[in-house]
């Protein structure tokens, strides 16, 4: 397929979004509904470590999630009146986002998902977790999901480098990355890989391998996140004492538009840039105008497909 038959496909884009795989998967739009299972971390509790990583945030990267200590029904219908004004004729995706999802009991996350994926109001399940807490039980667990409705797990790597992991206080290796996603497929779970541009001392070329290969294990879906210096974070110690600087816009816009010309075509494309809570962002304050950056990107990749002769 050509690049005008895919701009075809795409509605445009020069790449596989969401809206576009989901469109053509369902036939309509469905909307993320933000939820929490009211779980912690190994790597918050000291099951591995008790810091968490460093740009983790106290709510667990689940700010826009209502509170766990209310029922999954009315969370679900807090969250579904967040988008109901756009969201008409559309479905929902359940989205379980704070902190890591599968880290309880198999006997808890049974009586949490089962009805969750039943309703009628929901046409994917989405649950974020570590490959390291993907157990074989748990496993099981997926599998049964998966017949009943599409699931996907997105599982949080960031980075392929071993030094930054340790830096990040990551808590796993590589390894556990490729055991976890490679079970997954198996059972017919969509993976959908986390990554973060910009991560403490790590060079062009190495954000570009950690993409490179999420596209070479074949994973489903990858999320292209910008670094957010976040209060609260231990980040935000290291960025005030000039250890670690902030993306510049400029170099991030350019990097992303080469990151995506290194995956495969059909790899769906869930974020380009991420959504940092204003109450918490120290840097970048340009991220903030998301409008403006997806933008900038699409306008970046329209000027390399003309520079290579791709699209008159």
């Amino acid at each position: 397929m050509d690049i005008k038959e895919r701009l075809r496909e795409w509605n445009g884009k020069r790449y596989y979004s969401l809206d576009c795989y989901l469109k053509k998967t369902f036939g309509k739009k469905l909307y993320k509904l933000s939820l929490s299972g009211g779980m912690t971390c190994p790597n918050r509790d000291g099951t591995i470590s008790t810091g968490g990583c460093i740009f983790c945030s106290q709510g667990g990267s689940g700010e826009f999630a209502p509170s766990p200590t209310r029922s999954m029904d009315e969370q679900i219908e807090a969250a579904k009146s967040l988008v109901s004004r756009k969201a008409d004729g559309s479905g929902h995706i359940a989205y379980f986002q704070a902190f890591t999802n599968t880290y309880a009991p198999v006997s808890r996350l049974r009586d949490l998902f089962f009805p969750v994926i039943r309703r009628d109001d929901i046409d994917v399940l989405s649950i974020a977790t570590r490959p390291d807490c993907l157990e074989d039980d748990k496993l099981r667990l997926i599998e049964e999901l998966v017949r009943i409705k599409p699931v996907w797990i997105e599982l949080g790597l960031q980075t392929i480098h071993e030094k930054t992991a340790r830096l990040i206080n990551r808590g796993y290796e590589l390894p556990c990355f490729d055991s976890a996603l490679k079970s997954l497929k198996s059972i017919g779970a969509g993976v959908i890989v986390h990554t973060i541009a910009g991560l403490p001392h790590e060079t062009r070329k190495e954000m570009l391998e950690t993409v490179r290969y999420v596209g070479q294990m074949g994973a489903d879906g990858i999320k292209l996140q910008l670094l957010h210096i976040l209060r609260g974070t231990r980040l935000e110690a290291l960025y005030e004492s000039g250890q670690v600087s902030a993306m510049r816009e400029d170099e991030y816009v350019s990097l992303i538009a080469e990151m995506i010309g290194n995956l495969p075509p059909e790899t769906v494309i869930h974020r380009l840039t991420g959504d940092g809570d204003k109450r918490l962002l120290i840097a970048p304050l340009w991220s903030l105008d998301k409008l403006h950056v997806l933008n900038s990107i699409n306008h970046e990749l329209r000027v390399r497909d003309i520079i290579q002769g791709s699209l008159l």
